[in-house]
């Protein structure tokens, strides 16, 4: 199959404008904290919804990673319909000087909140084995392993713990 074709932010708006679809595949949190207007949040694992979308499709991201990463399974996901790659993601969108919402009501994204614990508890165990005791070495060894676990399973157990505070339960701002 045909990889599916990038397209600039300008190139973009002109086409929103002509009625194509702009589709966000971050995760809702994300999309909650910050948008590109008019755009529908419709995460990565449920791609397939798009099919309710009309006319052509334009995919992004953040950066752009995530949606070159999976670009056959957007492609898949469009069925046939011409669809499109935003060039850099929001953040090229941004640049671009085009306008984004931003919602600071929302939490930070989940997975920006496991680097701050993360980091934090990394620092503090190796902090307190130098002044304290050795043994708090464990601390960062068993966050490592939790990390490893992560990027091998693709499930988090911090991420899945931070999520069930009462802030992150917040209803997604459409």
């Amino acid at each position: 199959m045909m990889p599916i074709a990038t397209i600039t932010p300008i190139d973009a708006k002109r086409a929103i404008s002509a009625g194509a679809t702009l589709v966000d595949i971050r995760d809702p949190d994300e999309h909650a904290r910050e948008r590109i207007p008019g755009a529908v949040n419709i995460p990565l694992a449920r791609v397939g919804d798009v099919s309710t979308a009309a006319g052509p499709i334009i995919f992004h991201c953040k950066s752009g990673m995530r949606t070159g990463t999976a670009a056959q399974a957007l492609a898949d996901a469009a069925h046939g319909r011409p669809c499109y790659i935003l060039e850099g993601g929001m953040d090229a969108w941004k640049k671009a000087g085009a306008a984004t919402q931003i919602d600071h009501k929302q939490p930070i994204t989940v997975m920006r909140q496991v680097q701050l614990v993360t980091g934090s508890l990394v620092l503090l165990g190796t902090v307190l084995s130098l002044t304290v005791a050795p043994a708090f070495m464990a601390l960062p060894a068993f966050i490592g392993a939790g990390l490893m676990f992560a990027g091998a399973t693709g499930w988090c157990g911090m991420a899945t713990l931070l999520s069930t505070l009462p802030r992150n339960r917040r209803a997604p701002m459409a």
